[in-house]
């Protein structure tokens, strides 16, 4: 069975191809101690100046953020701003040089200015182009070149002019030779109509403007987007999205209230979106589109995109300002979902929960042995992660092909390290192992010595940190009964949790005696 995690880690070999509308943002903060003399308008002191990828450039870098390799397709002018975002897009990852310079053109560019965190204006320098014939021209030789050796097709179209129905034409006529997942974020989906999408993502407000008699109505005074969607006006309005438009698949974000997502074979299915205090939507839906594509051109289920698009956008969604979301942050969220085979609360609880998901671990190992691999085995109880605890497991997985790590849940910890401990819960210290590169398997177990799980498993090798090297195991007996061979490996570095807990205790008392009384 492929993980979340699995799909995840998929992302470093795909390509993934953006064409829209390229912006700026820039966004100027600082502090309001005064108003102007000239007016009644605040005076802001500058204290920072960020300036970020927007618009589909945005997109472009979340994908990046996701370790996926990119091409980016748009037109921008040659500008102070377009050299800017040219500057922003290769600080992250994202190469410039497949972007069209268009001598008439500018650059697309939001401004934002914030005083101690508020939005005092935006201004925006957005119009809409008439491209020169010879920017488009190179833009879709640009298409030809590149479409071809793509995984994934994203569109993030703001209707500012790239997306020229000739290029629309010839990006269908290329996936018809090549074929791969086609993702369609835009302002005006009806213009995609033909373009024979995977799947298309407007918000819900965007579905109710496309399908007539289902315009957003709200009490006086009370804005579009604080409209909460009702679920059955929302599968309502999905079925004529798919009547009117060439696509397999919808996927209506609704902000707080999730995705609803609908097929043309099969029943709306309501995803739920992660709680988040203080959302900030800027750049989520470009989190979303880049990971649910991503996870699509990984071979994934739709449903299956679709969740793993709502981790990256809540991951976003948590931050100022435009946002990506990087490889490890979405490895680690989704590893929550589906790495931990065995904890509390979401997971598996019952004895017989438990030894289900034992019996479905060993049921992939059993697949890794007759594939010639072998496996390797290691546990302990990872509280504070630290460097050492990475260069061990990093140290583990060479002396194999697949690594399985078991965790020391909660109560075991308590006994084996005191009533203080752990810090961190088993939820969390799971998640964290399972997010590391060397890690491919993790379990929780509650037992004092991983005996019982050497037995169930039968590892090749059996590892252990030198800080073991001189006592006898009591699972020793465990891995000669397996027939595996127990590997001591020499700690690197000066590493200990319960010495970095001793000097965080010590600067924790350090600082109150010097507080003020």
């Amino acid at each position: 069975m492929t993980t979340a995690v699995d799909l995840v880690r998929r992302f470093r070999r795909l390509r993934a191809l953006v064409i829209g509308d390229a912006m700026l943002d820039t966004y100027l903060e600082g502090s309001a101690a005064r108003l102007c003399s000239e007016g009644p308008v605040p005076v802001v002191r500058k204290t920072s100046e960020l300036r970020n990828p927007g618009g589909a450039a945005n997109t472009a870098a979340n994908l990046a953020a996701l370790e996926a390799d990119v091409i980016f397709l748009s037109i921008i002018g040659r500008d102070f701003a377009g050299s800017l975002l040219r500057f922003a897009l290769r600080e992250r990852g994202v190469s410039d040089e497949w972007l069209v310079e268009d001598e008439q053109a500018s650059t697309l560019h939001k401004m934002r200015i914030l005083a101690d965190g508020q939005y005092v204006v935006r201004f925006d320098d957005e119009e809409s182009h008439a491209f020169t014939a010879e920017s488009r021209k190179l833009l879709l030789a640009r298409l030809e070149a590149a479409l071809p050796s793509c995984d994934v097709v994203v569109i993030s179209d703001y209707c500012y002019g790239v997306l020229t129905d000739e290029l629309l034409s010839r990006l269908k006529a290329l996936r018809a030779a090549h074929p791969c997942p086609l993702l369609v974020d835009s302002k005006d989906l009806y213009r995609f109509r033909e373009a024979g999408a995977t799947v298309i993502t407007p918000n819900h407000l965007e579905a109710r403007l496309l399908c007539p008699g289902h315009l957003v109505s709200r009490p006086s005074g009370v804005k579009a987007s604080e409209t909460r969607p009702d679920l059955a006006e929302m599968e309502h309005i999905g079925r004529q999205l798919l009547s009117l438009i060439d696509t397999e698949y919808a996927a209506i974000t609704m902000a707080g209230d999730g995705v609803l997502l609908l097929g043309r074979r099969q029943d709306a299915l309501h995803l739920p979106a992660h709680p988040v205090q203080h959302p900030n939507d800027i750049g989520a839906g470009d989190s979303f589109a880049a990971a649910m594509a991503l996870t699509l051109g990984a071979g994934a289920s739709i449903e299956d995109a679709a969740r793993i698009g709502i981790d990256a956008a809540s991951i976003a969604i948590a931050r100022r300002g435009t946002a990506v979301v990087h490889y490890q942050e979405l490895l680690q969220r989704v590893s929550l979902h589906d790495h931990a085979l065995n904890s509390r609360g979401q997971f598996p609880a019952t004895e017989i929960e438990s030894l289900l998901a034992l019996s479905q671990l060993n049921d992939r190992l059993e697949q890794e042995r007759a594939a010639g691999k072998t496996i390797v085995f290691t546990n302990g109880v990872f509280d504070i992660l630290h460097a050492g605890h990475v260069q061990f497991l990093k140290a583990a997985k060479q002396l194999g092909d697949v690594l399985v790590v078991a965790v020391n849940s909660d109560s075991s910890t308590r006994r084996l390290k005191g009533k203080n401990r752990p810090i961190n819960s088993e939820r969390d210290r799971l998640a964290l192992v399972a997010a590391l590169d060397p890690v491919d398997y993790v379990l929780l177990f509650d037992d004092d010595t991983p005996g019982a799980l050497i037995r169930a498993l039968r590892p090749h090798i059996h590892v252990k940190g030198g800080d073991y090297a001189d006592e006898s195991l009591p699972e020793e007996e465990a891995v000669r009964e397996v027939g595996g061979r127990l590997v001591i490996l020499p700690l690197a570095g000066n590493f200990s949790t319960s010495r970095m807990i001793d000097r965080i205790v010590a600067l924790a008392a350090r600082n109150e005696e010097a507080a003020p009384s």
